[in-house]
């Protein structure tokens, strides 16, 4: 059965800790799923895993879409979150609610995700049925006011910040939240305090859940990648002397061989 919100609170309750991850394709949703991954979330971090941008601000809304339709057909049992664009959301309710409503009626996702402090817009949106997962912190979509991508809530004052909005939008319905960047005791803090699970990257180990970027974890990207990231598999160079060793096979006409020819 898919994964529902209430499961995501029982788990909270219960002290069961659960992985989230990205996923941006059927392929790589189907086998995520196979592996026993619950919530897949179709980041905007495909920007960069997949469209090759800078950050994630030009990430469109009919990309987006794109995305989760095909994670939503090899996602199987897992619950998938659509993660709304820059100023997908931000401009007015009216459109955040219905491109919330496409992610959901169009797209075939169960949840979206935005950033930031948006606490009426939340509770908005849960009023509506739109079931919405917070994030604070380290939010990609605000780099720029934040001076790039620093590490959030260090001073006292920016920590109790950070808390009380966590408290705030789980008041206003959302369902998780995800915590980026942040020390780590303040992501303790954060989630002994709240009833909704937290699902931290880099926000230390004490977080109800952890997410990674797909690419990150299977070591698929050149680029230096954050402290936090752990990566579980060096795919990048599989990949690369695969296609070398077929390349080779093709010009010393190894390949194909008779094996693999119709008579």
């Amino acid at each position: 059965m898919t994964t529902t919100v209430h499961d995501l609170r029982a788990w909270k309750a219960a002290g069961r800790r659960f992985a989230m991850l990205t996923a941006y394709d059927f392929l790589t949703a189907r086998i995520l799923d196979r592996a026993g991954i619950k919530v897949l979330l179709v980041g905007d971090s495909l920007g960069q895993a997949v469209l090759g941008y800078d950050t994630t601000l030009p990430v469109t809304m009919d990309e987006m879409l794109h995305h989760t339709r095909a994670v939503a057909r090899g996602a199987g049992d897992a619950m998938v979150i659509g993660d709304m664009p820059f100023m997908s959301y931000q401009a007015s309710t009216e459109e955040a609610l219905r491109n919330a409503g496409r992610f959901l009626k169009d797209a075939g996702a169960h949840a979206v995700k935005i950033e930031g402090p948006m606490f009426d817009l939340a509770a908005t949106m849960t009023e509506r049925g739109i079931p919405v997962m917070g994030h604070l912190g380290l939010t990609p979509q605000s780099f720029h006011a934040m001076g790039g991508y620093r590490v959030q809530g260090r001073s006292e004052e920016a920590a109790g910040r950070l808390f009380d909005h966590a408290v705030s939008l789980e008041k206003a319905g959302v369902f998780a939240l995800v915590l980026e960047g942040i020390p780590m005791d303040l992501g303790a803090q954060i989630s002994k305090a709240l009833a909704i699970p937290t699902i931290g990257i880099g926000a230390g180990p004490d977080c109800d859940a952890q997410v990674l970027v797909i690419t990150d974890l299977l070591g698929m990207d050149e680029r230096p990648a954050p402290k936090f990231v752990q990566p579980y598999a060096n795919l990048g160079q599989e990949i690369e002397q695969a296609v070398r060793s077929f390349a080779q096979d093709v010009e010393d006409g190894a390949y194909p061989d008779l094996e693999h020819s119709y008579r």
